[in-house]
């Protein structure tokens, strides 16, 4: 949930540390620290309730220099956001810590410590592990046995970057169920949450598994497993480039990635059709022989990803023939499993680094399915190392918290696998070519949604003073609606709920009236005529009516019914081109009430955490 960036160097560390956190700023916190060792090897140390920017003002103002730093923003779990609570957490102005995840058993630590004579100035879980590494350092353990032997006591989730006054020029760090990479300079390493953080400084990453130690020095990097027996991991190079963070002359980064998402798909799709048809190998080498086997799919995944799933839920057992269940990841990893035979686990995570998804998906790997599949966007990422088979998104860096072109392609790659499975059910052969060339025609009908830009802002306005939203869907448009509603609670603050539109009469309506506005969405299916008599519930008490409905549906324009027409679409990929003009208009409200777009109160990009 936080940022951590760490440096061994042969310069001044801070302007790299600073430059790193306001990189990984788009995670989300609530506060910023930085420690480094300075002169005569004293632990220096800066930390602010608030933004990056504060705490580099404070540099600027008296720099703190030396070689050998880590630095931290934080998203407050144990413990309120202050300064108090914020990291780096110091022992004894000996050693530094920095620390993402949470610490299950740190009540029990905590009360062995104070035994012992330790005193505690925060009120977060992590001032026990820097209290126990100091007292490993004073039983007479080098930094690295000592951060060793502390993780042997943790239980819970974390990454740990160390330093210590007794031995400069060194930064030890672990991981375990949350991510950590270390960055490859010459003369000089890093380490960080995100290899977004260190792009301005190198390509080069090594990326830490499970369980793992690292020894950094300015000369070198040692690597150890959970066992401490030391062993390699490649180097690999990253593609990405350290402009991504440009906003390019959008507003907010939010906009931006909105209106890239005709790029972000065809990049998905680049590769992966060919001569009219779902390129196989695009889930793995062995994803054929997979697909021969499956008879059921089981989709997990939290949030916005979550969303997708159901949609592809829908698209599974339409096209494919194939039952499908979608499940909260939180939910499933937590309850008795009944598995029907030759299933599919499914996995979807924009970072790949989602802990209740990728905790699902270590449970998966232990059961009887017939194979994994984790569909993400982060080459580098864990889910990527663990599933079975893979897909990657080309949706590129996703800054903003509130996701957008991330939930479009993972659409986008769940409709592939949902014409590679239906390849093997449909006796319709003309099938797939059909569904290819709908993918196909993404990019553009796209374009053509963002064209309401203009429209949409305009109707933001209305919403202004609005506390609470309720949206209406039918069929695959419940989950769009879902995800309306989830982008303009996130992003707005207001209040927004998603229900299935012929659910009205079993309680929602009770809340209708001319100060609930209800969104609804339109698309000219089967369920049409279903959804109007659903409206016309709502007119009849009094609530106000934002449609987003196909140009030719024929719908009654009184005062109360805003129509927002959008271009004639094919059902099947209806879900995608729906989503995107609800993004827009949650931006603009939120634009509308002043909100930080970009970076809401109390959410994170990355949730690493539980």
């Amino acid at each position: 949930m936080c940022g951590i960036v760490g440096a061994v160097a042969q310069r001044d560390v801070g302007p790299i540390l600073i430059e790193g956190l306001r990189r990984l700023e788009y995670r989300g916190y609530d506060s910023a620290g930085v420690a480094i060792l300075g002169p005569a090897d004293r632990l220096q140390r800066q930390r602010v309730l608030g933004k990056v920017h504060q705490l580099a003002d404070l540099l600027d103002a008296a720099p703190l220099t030396g070689g050998t730093g880590i630095a931290h923003t934080r998203w407050a779990t144990h413990g309120k956001p202050s300064i108090d609570n914020a990291h780096p957490h110091i022992c004894q102005d000996e050693v530094a810590l920095v620390h993402n995840g949470i610490i299950e058993n740190h009540q029990l630590l905590k009360e062995s410590q104070l035994a012992k004579g330790y005193t505690f100035n925060s009120q977060t879980d992590t001032e026990v592990i820097v209290n126990q590494v100091h007292e490993y350092l004073k039983q007479g353990s080098d930094l690295l046995q000592a951060v060793y032997k502390t993780c042997q006591m943790l239980q819970g989730a974390y990454a740990l970057g160390v330093i210590a006054t007794s031995q400069p020029g060194r930064l030890v760090a672990a991981r375990s169920g949350s991510p950590l990479v270390i960055g490859v300079g010459i003369g000089e390493y890093f380490i960080a949450s995100d290899v977004f953080a260190l792009l301005p400084v190198t390509q080069q990453f090594i990326i830490l598994q499970e369980g793992d130690f690292a020894d950094i020095r300015k000369d070198q990097v040692r690597i150890y497993n959970r066992e401490m027996v030391q062993v390699e991991r490649p180097i690999i190079v990253s593609s990405l480039s350290s402009d991504v963070a440009d906003k390019s002359g959008y507003r907010h980064h939010m906009l931006k990635e909105i209106f890239t998402q005709p790029r972000a798909v065809a990049d998905t799709l680049e590769g992966r059709l060919a001569a009219g048809l779902v390129v196989e190998q695009s889930f793995g080498m062995n994803a054929g022989e997979i697909f021969d086997q499956t008879r059921a799919v089981q989709i997990v995944a939290c949030g916005t990803s979550y969303h997708a799933g159901l949609i592809a839920g829908y698209w599974l057992e339409a096209i494919a023939g194939i039952p499908c269940r979608v499940e909260v990841a939180s939910e499933f990893r937590y309850r008795k499993l009944a598995i029907q035979d030759k299933t599919l686990f499914v996995t979807i995570s924009q970072s790949g680094e989602t802990a209740d998804t990728l905790a699902a998906l270590e449970l998966a790997k232990s059961k009887n399915y017939v194979g994994t599949l984790g569909i993400c966007n982060v080459p580098e990422s864990s889910l990527t190392r663990e599933a079975g088979l893979v897909f990657l998104t080309h949706a590129g860096p996703e800054i903003g918290v509130a996701s957008t072109k991330a939930f479009t392609t993972q659409l986008t790659a769940l409709l592939l696998l949902v014409i590679l499975l239906a390849r093997r059910t449909c006796s319709d052969p003309a099938l797939e070519q059909k569904l290819v060339e709908l993918l196909e025609s993404l990019p553009g009908r796209i374009n053509q949604v963002l064209e309401l830009n203009q429209q949409l802002e305009q109707i933001a306005q209305r919403f202004a003073g609005k506390h609470h939203t309720l949206y209406l869907g039918r069929g695959t448009m419940l989950p769009v609606a879902m995800e309306g509603a989830l982008k303009l609670k996130e992003i707005s603050y207001i209040h927004a709920e998603a229900y299935p539109a012929g659910e009205l009469k079993h309680g929602p309506l009770a809340l209708v009236d001319d100060d609930m506005p209800v969104i609804a969405v339109a698309p000219n299916n089967q369920l049409l005529e279903k959804l109007k008599s659903n409206l016309q519930e709502v007119k009849a008490r009094g609530g106000e009516l934002y449609v987003f409905a196909d140009s030719e549906v024929v719908l009654e324009t009184p005062d109360e019914i805003h129509i927002i027409p959008l271009v004639p679409v094919n059902d099947i990929i209806a879900p995608i081109i729906y989503t995107v003009p609800l993004q827009l208009f949650a931006y603009h409200v939120a634009v509308t009430k002043g909100a930080d777009v970009d970076q809401p109160r109390n959410l994170a990009k990355s949730v690493t955490v539980e």
